[in-house]
């Protein structure tokens, strides 16, 4: 069976809508920290627009 292109969930938002195609740092270590720091971003995104949306609603 091949396998779908179709990327899934946050690793799907990250790709396509934040544009962000291929790591940029070399060696586990790195990757490791520089994939953190984008999850963290994406994480701090949703926290934000859930807090205005909840500000919205009061």
């Amino acid at each position: 069976m091949n396998r779908s292109i179709q990327a899934e969930g946050t690793f799907g938002i990250i790709k396509s809508d934040k544009s962000y195609k291929r790591l940029r740092r070399k060696g586990l270590e790195n990757v490791i920290l520089e994939f953190t720091l984008i999850s963290c971003g994406y994480n701090l995104y949703k926290y934000h627009n859930k807090i205005n949306r909840i500000k919205k609603c009061a």
